[in-house]
């Protein structure tokens, strides 16, 4: 089966964004795992990451696994701007291109609320979950419709951005728009100057420097330190283009609960509306959403618990390629949907 393919999407008609603009016939990608019961009471959101796509997914979906199709109806939306979702790479013009609207977290769930409510008719959610990106759709969830969400378990990311982690961004972003193919998001081909540079920058600081120490890169069938910039970084960002990662970027370095409306900007006062029960799991070495910034939000979350992920993996031990840490993630989410 071609997994490219291998999707539905909700055709959401013209939705005006948080930022004003509209996106016209707009289109959210998705993939459901296992069937809705009767009362429609075992559906799962699992939104996708930074670039990622809904199979990218499937390592937390299994059976005798939290997410388990035999159990739950689990539906994986596909974030605007990731190429299957409407997205700069497929939008006709004017909004084309370097011309794509300015996207929010809240744009993101707001429409995937759509989904689950108008196409399913879904009304409770016993759990959002998700990883990077989609640990803060995680949260934007719990904040934005407080009534229907009964558990959220974000994993490796956050509720609002850090200032540390939106500079680390800017190197991304830089990296990109600095090859002059990039041409302000006009380009014809791929600008894959930038797009290999970006690789590099991101190399630094998706794993931890315990992961480089123990040359972790070689049980990932790298030969070389070399062999994992080229084969797993570098292959990583050539499969995408560079106006829908950039777009993803603004989304992610403007993420704030906060933001929702009827919070004005005030995060703390956001989370503290948060009624789900919330595990945030993030990564003990992770190097742009660290463990103490999850400590910060739990503390203002009336029912919260941290539960970090003892692992060298950095960010990418919420990724599914390391075993061990495939089992933490999953435990703590077995747990969680027990209560």
């Amino acid at each position: 089966m071609d997994r490219e393919n291998d999707y539905e999407v909700f055709a959401a008609g013209d939705v005006v964004l948080q930022h004003g603009a509209t996106l016209r016939d707009a289109r959210l990608a998705y993939k459901t795992y296992g069937t809705l019961n009767a009362d429609k009471s075992n559906a799962i959101v699992y939104p996708t990451w930074y670039s990622g796509w809904h199979w990218d997914n499937e390592w937390l979906i299994g059976e005798g696994m939290a997410l388990d199709p035999a159990d739950y109806f689990i539906i994986v939306p596909n974030m605007l701007g990731n190429g299957l979702s409407t997205s700069p790479s497929n939008t006709p013009p004017p909004y084309d291109r370097s011309r794509f609207p300015k996207v929010t977290f809240y744009d993101n769930v707001a429409l995937q609320h759509r989904l689950v409510t108008e196409h399913f008719g879904i009304e409770r959610l016993p759990l959002v979950t998700g990883w990077s990106m989609g640990a803060g759709q995680s949260y934007q969830w719990a904040v934005a419709y407080p009534e229907m969400v009964e558990r959220i378990a974000p994993f490796c990311g956050s509720s609002v951005t850090s200032v540390h982690n939106q500079v680390f961004l800017e190197g991304v972003k830089a990296a990109i728009t600095a090859d002059a193919a990039w041409n302000n998001g006009w380009y014809t081909e791929q600008p894959t100057t930038g797009l290999r540079a970006a690789a590099r920058v991101y190399a630094g600081w998706g794993f931890s420097q315990a992961f480089y120490w123990n040359h972790e890169y070689t049980k990932l069938g790298f030969s070389s330190l070399e062999d994992f910039l080229v084969g797993f970084w570098e292959g990583f960002f050539l499969q995408r283009d560079a106006n829908n990662l950039l777009t993803m970027l603004w989304t992610w370095q403007n993420g704030d609960v906060g933001q929702t409306p009827g919070f004005d900007g005030d995060t703390v006062r956001a989370l503290n509306s948060i009624k789900a029960r919330t595990l945030s799991i993030p990564g003990e070495k992770d190097l742009y959403f660290p463990p103490e910034d999850e400590e910060w939000a739990a503390g203002h979350i009336p029912n919260a618990e941290v539960r970090v992920i003892p692992s060298t993996w950095g960010h990418f031990a919420g990724h599914g390629s390391n075993p061990k840490d495939v089992r933490f993630v999953d435990d703590a989410i077995k747990e969680l949907l027990t209560h």
